[in-house]
């Protein structure tokens, strides 16, 4: 079987480059656009990197997102375009540049990195719940539209992580707070969130797609 390619997008940090070092040790040659190469928050730059691809992309993991925390009446013009942009718009049109190459060889993996504040949410989070909702709903009406060519969409939604970004916008009280409402007590770790994501981008998934898997140690149960 020839050796898999995979785009994987904000994989310097976090849950992006946890699921980057899994899809390695899967076998996968990974390619990781950096900020200036291709800029989420302009579709001309997006369109220009794609086109500069010399390669077909057998997986796509759309996993860079923003989540400015504000109440709807303050949140501002350019914090709401944004959102929508990077998290919403951006994937899609990402996965519409690469989405020929897998129908023409009848092959893909494509995943999605929602939230846990997709499917709940909380003072401060409504434009980035709406822009992972959005999400929610792209991956399963593609699915359905490309299924016919091999081609498995599904989404992940995590819940509290233990990244960089979860740090920033929680004081370590709100994490003990937060940590005491997860039935698991404790956060996820990246490498975990990857696994799952590993799992989804392989031929071990040969039947689930249009999915929105939630991985958040039983948090949205409670």
């Amino acid at each position: 079987m020839k050796k898999r390619v995979a785009l994987v997008t904000g994989a310097s940090r976090g849950i992006g480059k946890a699921i980057a070092d899994q899809l390695r040790v899967n076998g996968v040659e990974v390619i990781i656009p950096t900020h200036a190469e291709m800029d989420l928050e302009s579709n001309e730059s997006i369109d220009k990197y794609i086109e500069s691809l010399s390669m077909t992309v057998d997986i796509l993991v759309n996993n860079a997102g923003i989540n400015p925390i504000a109440s709807f009446q303050n949140i501002s013009e350019n914090d709401f375009a944004n959102t929508l942009q990077i998290n919403l718009i951006a994937p899609m049109r990402i996965t519409r540049a690469l989405i020929q190459g897998m129908i023409n060889q009848r092959y893909g993996r494509i995943v999605n990195i929602s939230s846990i504040w997709s499917l709940v949410s909380k003072p401060g989070r409504i434009t980035y719940s709406v822009s992972k909702n959005g999400l929610n709903g792209f991956t399963r009406a593609l699915a359905v539209e490309v299924a016919q060519y091999n081609i498995l969409v599904n989404a992940v939604a995590p819940g509290f992580v233990n990244t960089d970004l979860t740090k920033l916008n929680n004081s370590p009280k709100d994490i003990e707070t937060i940590i005491n409402k997860i039935p698991l007590g404790r956060l996820a770790e990246p490498e975990e969130v990857a696994n799952y994501v590993g799992f989804l981008c392989s031929d071990l998934n040969s039947y689930i797609t249009g999915q929105c898997l939630v991985l958040d140690g039983g948090f949205s149960c409670m």
